[in-house]
């Protein structure tokens, strides 16, 4: 048993002022989550726990917070830092800045690359970061049967993990049809976690279905995309994890949910959220100024940040400016914007030699594109006749609607109809193992003469490409292969703009400045090309998410999530 005992000597004597606080935040404001009320007064901070408020002390170190009011550290709840296209240590240095303290992330991403390798490459590097990362064991590794993923993560190869000190229960289970289907393997892993921590995704699902998914222990949803659909599960017990990713963005259309009896029940994340949004628009800051801006309470809304979060994932120790919390803080120079001031971190400032210590490890996932360069030919789509499916894209969104077309049609083949905005889509097997190749078509990419490809898609991460005549297609393909994943951009036989992902086709090994620029360019290529999309790389990675309506592909092909089976293209 460790000794505790000269720590809480140290907490009593400065908490009652007999000798200087270790770091002391003077003349101050800070926001009481619980009321919503401003405090004035002193913060005073022993080592990393919060000692002393509305009092004055003195400090070893003193930091003036005239005209700032101190908030919480900000709890993202559902992360994948893989979607941030950059490592976890540059993630750190991302967002720790903005006042996010603590991210609990799920790798399923890389674990569809790697299996088990990619949670131990996050439990190590949860361990040398500045922020707290918590990580959550990938509950589908594959998300179904209608894909082909890099690795298959059993139960048995979970349960090592339950305990782990980093680790948080298991992550967002999307296997839904599997669960309401009994299906044997998804019972073993409810089974090995049944009474811990159980994180959901549920998109549209609702009535008896969703009670019996909630009978099964599971805690939470980020996938509530309206009112009416976060209110039911709010009322049947689920936390509704409020998200505003690069993508998805329902911070505006659920901020009338936030009040202060129900934002006990709340809490923010980002799930996908890319650099270039980050630095461009923020982190859960942003999430925290968007609801602020449409109408919802401001210590509502900080406490679903911060402490509200806390507790939905057993983090009793933080969320609230309180003695015997650990000392995450923000200072604010407006509240009611968000804007960050300073950061504190385990009671110390962040600033630049916060991030000195980091030992990033950027070797693992290497060489993961298992493609041989693809000829143009591979891309045509066989069919019996011109009237078929075309996957609908919805903007701003990850459902897609299930269209029925015809489309030009001769030789027994079936082909893009540029102008009416109809181009192919094809999903690439990139694991090896089989060669397999999912070919169908898609309405909403709105280019022309041009393809778009990318290493990333969730959440097998098999290669994926749009585009409108074969041979770009390929061009773009064959550059994600050289460059060992990521985007590209080609026209004309010609790369007009790439990012390489060479960390298992899903993150640069590059500062998160330089993969900025570089999404930059990508944003404008697509422009170019004349695709309207704000998101378009995206929009085309939740192409292949099988478990999410209506119309998805994946290299087994066309999968109809409602039926919950593969249809002919």
């Amino acid at each position: 048993m460790t000794d505790n005992t000269s720590t809480l000597m140290r907490r009593i004597d400065q908490a009652l002022g007999r000798e200087p606080a270790d770091v002391v935040i003077k003349n101050t404001r800070y926001l009481n989550v619980i009321d919503g009320n401003m405090v004035t007064g002193d913060i005073a901070v022993t080592g990393d726990t919060i000692v002393g408020v509305q009092a004055d002390y003195y400090g070893t170190v003193e930091i003036d917070g005239r005209d700032k009011v101190v908030v919480p550290g900000f709890i993202d709840t559902h992360v994948h830092v893989e979607s941030t296209c950059v490592s976890p240590w540059e993630f750190d240095r991302t967002v720790l800045p903005r006042g996010t303290t603590t991210a609990i992330c799920d790798p399923h991403e890389i674990c569809n690359v790697l299996g088990t390798k990619g949670l131990d490459y996050f439990f190590s590097a949860s361990d040398n970061l500045a922020m707290d990362l918590r990580v959550q064991l990938s509950s589908c590794v594959p998300a179904s049967h209608l894909e082909t993923s890099g690795a298959v993560i059993t139960a048995a190869d979970l349960a090592p993990y339950k305990d782990h000190p980093r680790g948080i229960g298991l992550a967002e289970f999307m296997n839904y049809p599997g669960l309401l289907n009994k299906d044997a393997g998804v019972l073993e892993k409810l089974n090995i976690f049944f009474g811990s921590h159980i994180d959901g995704h549920v998109p549209m699902v609702s009535g008896r279905d969703l009670n019996a998914y909630c009978a099964c222990g599971i805690k939470n949803c980020h996938e509530s995309t309206s009112l009416a659909e976060a209110a039911e599960k709010l009322s049947k017990g689920m936390q509704v994890l409020i998200r505003d990713g690069s993508l998805c963005k329902e911070v505006v259309t659920l901020a009338p949910l936030i009040n202060d009896l129900t934002s006990p029940f709340l809490a923010l994340c980002t799930d996908d959220r890319n650099p270039l949004d980050i630095a461009e628009e923020g982190h859960l800051d942003h999430l925290i100024r968007a609801a602020i801006a449409a109408g919802a309470p401001i210590g509502a809304v900080y406490r679903a940040a911060s402490w509200s979060a806390a507790q939905g994932f057993g983090l009793r120790d933080r969320g609230l400016i309180a003695p015997g919390y650990r000392a995450d803080m923000v200072l604010l120079d407006d509240v009611a914007d968000c804007a960050v001031a300073a950061v504190i971190r385990n009671g110390a400032l962040v600033d630049g030699e916060t991030f000195a210590a980091h030992r990033p490890d950027l070797s693992v996932g290497r060489n993961s594109i298992k493609l041989d360069p693809v000829d143009p030919s591979i891309f045509a789509v066989p069919a019996p006749g011109p009237n078929g499916p075309v996957i609908g894209l919805v903007p701003n969104g990850v459902i897609t609607t299930h269209l029925t077309m015809d489309l030009p049609y001769h030789n027994g083949l079936r082909h893009p109809d540029p102008g009416n905005d109809v181009l192919k889509v094809v999903v690439l097997n990139r694991h090896g193992g089989n060669r397999n190749i999912g070919r169908g078509f898609i309405k909403g990419f709105g280019f022309r003469e041009a393809a778009i490809a990318s290493s990333v898609g969730h959440d097998a991460h098999n290669v994926i490409v749009v585009g409108d005549n074969d041979g770009d297609m390929a061009v773009a393909v064959n550059r994600l292969i050289g460059m060992e994943g990521g985007f590209a951009v080609a026209r004309s036989g010609q790369i007009l703009a790439d990012l390489p992902l060479p960390i298992a086709g899903l993150m640069s090994d590059r500062p998160a400045s330089e993969v900025v620029t570089q999404l930059r360019k990508l944003r404008a290529a697509a422009r170019d090309i004349g695709c309207p999309l704000p998101e378009p790389f995206l929009h085309m990675a939740f192409l292949p998410l099988c478990v999410i309506p209506h119309l998805k592909i994946t290299d087994h092909g066309l999968v109809d999530v409602d039926k919950f089976e593969l249809v002919a293209a």
